[in-house]
């Protein structure tokens, strides 16, 4: 039996079995390294890192398709790859850890199997040692989303300085909006506490300046969702 895979129509370039299942093998490896790596401390969906596992394997076999011709190769596999973001934006981490990973797919399409592994285990490396670091979080353990529902004969604007001043290191007012008939406003603030513990004492302060009306105090997210 012939160890030739196929014969391009357009010339006598021929691949072995063992040229073909190498490369996309070690792709495969690579993917789930890097897929294991990415899925450390982070936010994922299922789908997107079976995606992210198979995706140098699928850019190995474009590039290995397209018989050497990069420039063709890149512009095939590149558009794969945005195909899932067509409908839902990517956070700028998705995209990053798409193009790493389309990258180490070409190097191993390209048969440079050594500098995909080295390539695919430094970024791996990167990746996680970012993730246990903290690298680029913001502390937002201080940081509170406070709602405040006042009487319309109460100005807002300065009612509250002397409290948060007390409680806090800074404090916003994001909106402001009337209820019930125009007799009640309902504040918005984005705050950060001085302590973690004065979260009571707080809201206890704010209830004898409100009229003890509804008062609602909630973390605030990190933005890890930041689109590109």
């Amino acid at each position: 039996m012939s160890n030739d895979l196929y014969t391009t129509l357009m010339g006598n370039t021929t691949v072995s079995y063992t040229g073909f299942l190498l490369p996309v093998l070690a792709a495969l490896s690579l993917g789930i390294v890097f897929a294991m790596a990415y899925m450390y401390r982070a936010r994922r969906s299922r789908s997107f890192i079976a995606t992210l596992a198979i995706l140098p394997a699928v850019v190995c076999v474009v590039i290995m398709a397209v018989n050497g011709n990069i420039g063709a190769g890149v512009a095939v596999a590149g558009t794969f790859s945005l195909v899932r973001f067509r409908s839902a934006p990517g956070t700028a981490k998705e995209i990053t850890a798409i193009f790493i990973a389309m990258a180490g797919g070409l190097l191993c399409g390209m048969g440079l199997l050594i500098y995909a592994a080295i390539f695919i285990l430094i970024m791996s490396f990167v990746l996680v040692l970012y993730s246990m670091i903290g690298f680029g979080e913001e502390d937002n353990s201080r940081r509170k989303s406070l709602r405040i529902a006042v009487p319309e004969n109460v100005d807002y604007g300065k009612e509250f300085d002397d409290v948060f001043a007390k409680y806090t290191t800074s404090h916003r007012l994001i909106s402001a909006k009337t209820a019930g008939m125009g007799s009640v406003f309902k504040l918005s603030y984005d705050i950060t506490l001085k302590d973690d513990s004065s979260e009571k004492a707080l809201i206890d302060a704010l209830r004898c300046r409100n009229g003890n009306l509804e008062i609602q105090m909630s973390i605030v997210m990190p933005r890890e969702n930041e689109e590109l």
